[in-house]
């Protein structure tokens, strides 16, 4: 029962650290998925050596299982706190909002408004906006205050080149780094 209980909470473990090494490594931060997918190697081993130490135990293969079902959810759960990166959002209406794209700047979201033609000719606005995955419920909670029937679009953006969001970017690893070297 004890080895059960330890191959269960392995994988609530294993799991966790298995997605955010995937994270980690679609984002481009290498060293961090390197130091995850060591600590994923050692628990991941441990979990499966106690397993196929006595394949006879169906209770340990159970606990594997669920461990690892468990985890996915328990994994999914935390990237979604964490919210790692950025996000473009597309935002569609039906009128030019000037109030809609001010509050939007002073809030701090990068926005881009262009005139777009929808269907049968038709006249609509769309604002090109960017903003960190954190921050991607309170964009659209704020547009669906003044818009509450536009059309929203988010997608993660693989990479950035100038703009407003890499200037705030480098202005934040600035800060980082003289933080860093300060605690050195």
């Amino acid at each position: 029962m004890l080895q059960a209980l330890i191959i269960f909470v392995a994988q609530l473990l294993f799991v966790p650290v298995l997605t955010l090494r995937t994270i980690m490594m679609v984002k481009g931060m290498k060293e961090k998925a390197a130091a995850l997918g060591i600590l994923e190697g050692i628990i991941y081993v441990v979990a499966l050596g106690i397993v196929f130490s006595d394949l006879s135990n169906y209770l340990n293969m159970v606990a594997y299982a669920l461990g690892f079902g468990i985890g996915v959810y328990i994994g999914q759960i935390i990237e979604q706190k964490l919210a790692i990166g950025y996000v473009s959002i597309e935002v569609n209406i039906m009128n030019r909002n000037d109030e809609l794209t001010s509050r939007l700047r002073d809030e701090g979201f990068s926005v881009s408004a262009s005139e777009v033609e929808g269907m049968h000719q038709a006249r609509r606005y769309r604002l090109d906006c960017t903003a960190r995955r954190d921050r991607e419920d309170e964009f659209i909670q704020l547009v669906s205050q003044y818009e509450p029937n536009a059309f929203i679009i988010s997608y993660e953006p693989r990479n950035f080149k100038g703009g407003y969001i890499t200037k705030a970017m480098k202005k934040r690893k600035a800060k980082r780094d003289k933080r860093e070297a300060r605690v050195s």
